[in-house]
C-alpha cells in the first residue's frame, strides 16, 4: 500500500458563532470554505486541474450549508472544474474523517491528490436550532423523532451526556473547571507567541476588506473564581418535557442507566465554544509530491473509527485511541503530542485519566473550550494544529481524536517527515 503525505494545512480564525454578531457570521459558508481552498492552492502553487477530489465535512447540511459544500466552495475558490468535490457528515468527527478518507484514497492508489477539510457556520446552525425549538422539536437530541431508535438506544442532549459521564467517573466541577481554565491559559500563550500563524489565513469580505484575521473567541481574562461562579448550563433543560409522553433528556439517560444520579458540572466556561470556521488539508502520494515539487510535512501512519455507547455518546475517543495505536504498532509512549477535542471538559479529562497521559503533552495550545468548535471543521483544524506544533518543538508523532454524536470517534496518527 502506498504512503499518504500531508503537504500543507490551513484554517481560518474562528469567529464568534452568535448570529449577526460574530465577525464571520455575515458571510456565506461557501465563502469561508473557498477562503481555505484558495489559500491552499496559492501557497502550494497547485494546478487545481490535478486535484482528484475534495472531501469536505459539514455537520448541518441544510440551508446555506446544504448542496455539497465541497464542490460549490471549490468552484467559488476558482478551482478548475475538473476537481470534483463531495460533502460528508460524521457529526463532530467529520473533519478527521475527511482527512482519513483522503488518505485512504491515496494509499489505495485510486487518487494522487486529495484535499480534505470542513466548514461549520454555527451562527447559521444556531438560528436553525432556534427555529426547530419554536416548532416544538428537540434539535440537540440525536435520533429525535424516531421512537423505535430511541427505545433501542436512547440518545440525549450532548451536554447532559457530559454531565452524566462526569457523574459516573467521579469527575467533579472543580476538575472540569480546572481543565477549562488551563485551556484558556494555553491558548493565550499560543496566540501571544504566534504558534497558530503558520496555518492561519485571513478571511476577507467580498469587497476586499478584512473580515477576521485573529481568533475571536478566547477569553484570556478567565479566572478560577469566575468559572466557579457560573451556573451549570444543563440543569433546567435536563427535565424539560420533550414530547406528549413527558420524556426528558435526563430520562433518556436513565432509561439505560436507571441508578445514575446526574450532577451538573458543565457550563459555558468548561464546554466548547460556539464559533464559525473552516480548514483544509492537502494530502498527496509521494509520486505526486515529487512530480509537482511539493515537500511533504508528515506521513499519515494509521487511521481508525470507533463506536461506543450512543446513550453516553462522548466516550469513544479512548477506545479509538487504543485501536489506532494498535493498528500502528505503537504505544502511548510513542506519541509526542495529543489532540483530544474539548467538546466538554469531561471528554478531555477522562481521556487523560484513562490513558494515563502526561498533561503537558495534551492540547498544549489550548482546545475548543478556549478557541471554539466549528463542528464539521474542527478535526481538520486539529490535524493542522498538531502538525505545526510537532514542527515547532521538533517532535515526531501526534495523535488526534474526538468524540462525535451517536457515540463515535475517528482517530489519526501522523508522523513528521
Amino acid at each position: 500500500m502506498a504512503d499518504a503525505y500531508i503537504i500543507d494545512a490551513v484554517r481560518t480564525p474562528r469567529g464568534g458563532g452568535k448570529p449577526g454578531k460574530g465577525a464571520l457570521s455575515h458571510l456565506h459558508p461557501q465563502h469561508l470554505a473557498a477562503t481555505v481552498l484558495k489559500a491552499l492552492a496559492e501557497r502550494n502553487k497547485l494546478d487545481t486541474a490535478t486535484v482528484d477530489d475534495i472531501i469536505w465535512s459539514t455537520s448541518t447540511q441544510k440551508g446555506k450549508q446544504g448542496g455539497d459544500l465541497g464542490r460549490m466552495a471549490a468552484l467559488d475558490a476558482g478551482y478548475d472544474i475538473r476537481s470534483s468535490g463531495m460533502t460528508l457528515d460524521r457529526f463532530c468527527g467529520g473533519g478527521i474523517t475527511a482527512v482519513n478518507l483522503a488518505a485512504g484514497m491515496v494509499m489505495s492508489g485510486l487518487e494522487d491528490c486529495v484535499i480534505a477539510g470542513g466548514t461549520e457556520m454555527m451562527s447559521l446552525t444556531t438560528t436553525m436550532a432556534n427555529e426547530e425549538r419554536a416548532a416544538g422539536m428537540a434539535p440537540m437530541m440525536m435520533g429525535s423523532g424516531n421512537a423505535h431508535l430511541q427505545k433501542i438506544h436512547p440518545q440525549s442532549h450532548q451536554g447532559i451526556c457530559g454531565d452524566a459521564i462526569a457523574s459516573m467517573e467521579g469527575i467533579t466541577r472543580a476538575d472540569v473547571d480546572a481543565l477549562g481554565l488551563e485551556s484558556q491559559k494555553r491558548a493565550a500563550v499560543a496566540i501571544a507567541e504566534g504558534r497558530f500563524n503558520k496555518s492561519l489565513v485571513t478571511v476577507f469580505n467580498e469587497d476586499g476588506s478584512v473580515a477576521l484575521d485573529h481568533e475571536e473567541f478566547p477569553r484570556p481574562q478567565t479566572t478560577a473564581e469566575g468559572l466557579a461562579g457560573l451556573e451549570a448550563s444543563f440543569t433546567k433543560i435536563a427535565d424539560m418535557p420533550l414530547d406528549e409522553r413527558g420524556t426528558t433528556f435526563r430520562g433518556l439517560i436513565n432509561q439505560k442507566y436507571p441508578d445514575l444520579k446526574i450532577e451538573h458540572v458543565h457550563h459555558a466556561g468548561n464546554s466548547s465554544g460556539v464559533v464559525d470556521g473552516a480548514a483544509a488539508v492537502l494530502v498527496t502520494s509521494k509520486a505526486y509530491a515529487e512530480k509537482n515539487g511539493l515537500k511533504p510535512r508528515a506521513k499519515i501512519v494509521a487511521m481508525t473509527n470507533m463506536g461506543d455507547c450512543p446513550t453516553l455518546m462522548l466516550n469513544a475517543p479512548v477506545p479509538a485511541a487504543k485501536k489506532v495505536l494498535e493498528k500502528a504498532g505503537l504505544t502511548v509512549d510513542d506519541i509526542d503530542l495529543w489532540e483530544i477535542n474539548e467538546a466538554f471538559a469531561v471528554v478531555a479529562e477522562k481521556f487523560i485519566r484513562d490513558l494515563k497521559l502526561d498533561r503537558d503533552k495534551v492540547n498544549v495550545n489550548g482546545g475548543a473550550i478556549a478557541l471554539g468548535h466549528p463542528i464539521g471543521a474542527t478535526g481538520s483544524i486539529l490535524i493542522g494544529t498538531i502538525l505545526d506544533e510537532l514542527e515547532r518543538r521538533d517532535l515526531k508523532r501526534g495523535l488526534v481524536t474526538m468524540c462525535a454524536a451517536g457515540g463515535m470517534a475517528p482517530a489519526i496518527i501522523i508522523e513528521r517527515v
